[in-house]
């Protein structure tokens, strides 16, 4: 397994699309707008792949200079609960550190709350609904102890 930055309107980013459309957006009746995955090309566009298949994939969107969110955490959904996702995570977390970033923060689906709390991450807010879904704001400390 590869985990890597891709390239906005690449084909690989089209995988990853298609992938967040299963597993995110289709399930809840939902898709994506054009104006949605335009907004993307200043993103920071992560995937991991096994060879040229994809097994999941991140968003990563500025906040601030000192903030960037976690968005659209998708893992292929026969290939959850095997550390594809934290392995995202973690590169996720030091690729923003590298760019400077101190803290990453989400929307996190309250289905996934236990899941990046094991990574270290809290809920730093009341529950709201997002996409029809409850939901939290969940932050870290990037490169903390």
């Amino acid at each position: 397994m590869a985990i890597k930055q891709i390239d906005f309107g690449t084909s690989e980013h089209k995988q990853m699309v298609e992938l967040r459309k299963k597993i995110l957006r289709e399930p809840l009746g939902l898709s994506f707008t054009d104006e949605e995955l335009a907004a993307e090309k200043s993103d920071i566009l992560i995937a991991a792949f096994d060879e040229d298949e994809i097994l999941g994939c991140c968003v990563l969107s500025q906040v601030n200079n000192e903030k960037i969110r976690l968005r659209q955490m998708a893992v292929r959904q026969d290939m959850q609960l095997t550390g594809i996702g934290a392995s995202i995570m973690t590169f996720a977390e030091n690729l923003a550190l590298d760019k400077g970033y101190k803290y990453m923060i989400m929307h996190s689906r309250d289905t996934a709350i236990g899941f990046y709390e094991k990574l270290g991450y809290k809920v730093v807010s009341e529950e709201f609904k997002e996409v029809g879904l409850p939901h939290h704001i969940m932050e870290k400390e990037l490169g903390g102890s």
